[in-house]
């Protein structure tokens, strides 16, 4: 057998929740890592991404799984179709069967898989069609004649996961509240951290273990129970919680909608799988992965070092790191490779009285707490109109205050490209009758007259290609209102640039008593009244990049 450190490791599903904190585990544990990406782009903002090998390919296609195989010793499935519509079920199945004869093929040494903890005693007919699949997902890779580690867990604990973001806000959201029957079920969540320590030390099993693991935390308690203990880890008053038999999966994926920022179509796979009791039958896990002295950790630290990582904004990843299934994936229309057709487009563009770095905090701030620029009901409006469909709103926030990499979500929008400085560019992930993209940049502005001092420039683009009738409808219904709500944002986030860079002028003390070059530019005097030996550099001077 291999060592166990040094050991070539493949990672699929790295642009979701669990894959992007494992990569930096197998890192620091000494391992190679690849990463598997059907958008390679995602992962380029990742801080670990310099240390990997990122292939583009997919799970569906056998001859990228074939190259993505190629010198593996240890291959990580990770690849679920949680909230993936009609016909998931086929897409899982078929995915499994080419990762397992690939990696077979390829001479893989060992495949992990994290799947669903599955209720003892229940028939896999009589399961959620989602935890049916994940079941069938771990049967194939063990039946695949390479040595397999299937890790069964319920609800997992951690900052950004679904589970903990729905725990979280159905809690703090409500103090009373009317709950469905499912909250008296038992469950044994497992904390983050210790799901991925399983995930890291499954690769030095030996090569005759090749079987299915429960993977949970010390305490086994009902969903009621573990609403109460997190209202009192975060201080929260006493919640008054009521139960209604009547409240079907089906109702409490929109109950689940309506309250938190987790979407319907990822509501009801949640609430699905809390119909039947979900607990460990066994801990044999640590005869291969030792817990090392306090872990597993219980439910009452999970929540606190969740809580913790929240409100310091050190959330790594988060549900919503993966793209939704259905997501539109077609190129920019700017593409060369663009297919062409009908291309509307809103273009916005002012001179800002700021610096172009100001300028940028703004546009790099968009979205979350910070809203939207103009209109807040309007963007509201369109948030709860996208969840009355099944859509993602507008309350997934951001995973950063104020930092944003490619493949983060952004509201009911995607970060699809970022220059730091200068682009950001949006892909919207809200339902719509066709593709719809939003494109900020902030530029240096052109060289001023005399008698204006520097500043910047801000450009906006949206850009919407229609489906079929329906999608010309919509853009001619809505495009009366662009004026409000795209020209409105231009105006404020100009604005807001303009201050931001009052505010840092006051920080640093009254405009009167420092150099001109270090004023904002509606304070700055026009070059003409700047005596000649203290006027900043020309252009062709060596400039800090701002």
């Amino acid at each position: 057998m291999k060592a166990t450190t040094g050991l070539h490791c493949l990672v699929t599903g790295a642009t979701g929740y669990i894959g992007g904190r494992l990569v930096p585990e197998l890192l620091d544990a000494g391992h190679r890592v690849r990463c598997l990406a059907r958008s390679p782009e995602k992962l380029r903002d990742h801080p670990w991404a310099g240390r990997t090998e990122i292939v583009r390919g997919d799970v569906t296609d056998a001859a990228s799984v074939a190259e993505a195989l190629h010198g593996i010793d240890v291959a990580y499935y990770l690849v679920h179709a949680l909230a993936g519509g009609s016909g998931f079920e086929d897409r899982d199945r078929q995915a499994a069967r080419i990762f397992a004869e690939q990696a077979r093929a390829a001479g893989v040494r060992r495949i992990v898989y994290l799947g669903g903890l599955t209720p003892a005693g229940i028939p896999v007919r009589d399961l959620s069609p989602h935890l049916r699949s994940r079941a069938e997902v771990g049967e194939v890779l063990l039946a695949s004649g390479v040595p397999t580690t299937v890790l069964r867990a319920a609800v997992i604990i951690g900052s950004g996961s679904a589970s903990f973001e729905m725990l979280r806000y159905l809690t703090e959201r409500l103090p009373v509240m009317v709950t469905p029957s499912w909250v008296g079920t038992r469950v044994q969540p497992v904390a983050v951290r210790d799901v991925l320590r399983y995930l890291v030390g499954s690769a030095a099993m030996p090569p005759e273990v090749s079987r299915a693991f429960d993977i949970g935390g010390p305490d086994v308690l009902t969903y009621e129970e573990m609403m109460r203990r997190y209202a009192v880890v975060a201080s929260l008053p006493h919640r008054l919680i009521l139960r209604v038999p009547m409240l079907t999966p089906r109702l409490s994926s929109h109950w689940i909608g309506l309250v938190t920022p987790v979407p319907r179509a990822l509501a009801r796979p949640l609430a699905e799988s809390l119909r039947h009791e979900v607990v460990c039958a066994e801990h044999d896990i640590a005869r291969y992965v030792p817990d090392p002295p306090g872990a597993p950790i219980g439910i009452d630290r999970a929540v606190s070092l969740a809580l913790r990582k929240v409100r310091e904004a050190d959330v790594t990843t988060r549900w919503s790191s993966a793209s939704l299934p259905g997501a539109p994936s077609d190129p920019l229309p700017t593409d060369p490779d663009w297919a062409g057709g009908s291309l509307y487009t809103d273009r916005r563009e002012r001179a800002v009285d700021a610096s172009p770095a100001a300028l940028w905090r703004v546009v790099e701030g968009i979205g979350g707490e910070n809203g939207w620029y103009s209109f807040p009901l309007a963007w509201a409006v369109r948030g709860w109109l996208d969840r009355l469909v099944g859509g993602v709103g507008i309350r997934r926030g951001r995973r950063d205050a104020a930092r944003l990499r490619v493949g983060d979500s952004l509201d009911f929008w995607r970060v699809e490209e970022i220059e730091p400085g200068r682009l950001l560019r949006l892909r919207a992930e809200m339902r719509l009758p066709g593709l719809a993209w939003l494109e900020m940049c902030a530029d240096p502005a052109p060289s001023p007259p005399a008698d204006r001092a520097p500043g910047a420039r801000y450009r906006q683009r949206a850009l919407f290609h229609p489906h079929g009738l329906l999608g010309h409808v919509y853009w001619w219904s809505v495009s009366p209102f662009h004026a409000i709500v795209f020209g409105g944002m231009a105006r404020n986030i100009a604005r807001a640039a303009r201050r931001l860079d009052d505010e840092a002028a006051a920080t640093r003390g009254t405009a009167s008593e420092r150099p001109p070059s270090e004023r904002p530019a509606s304070e700055r005097p026009a070059p003409s009244e700047v005596p000649e030996d203290s006027r900043p550099p020309g252009p062709d001077a060596e400039r800090e990049n701002p």
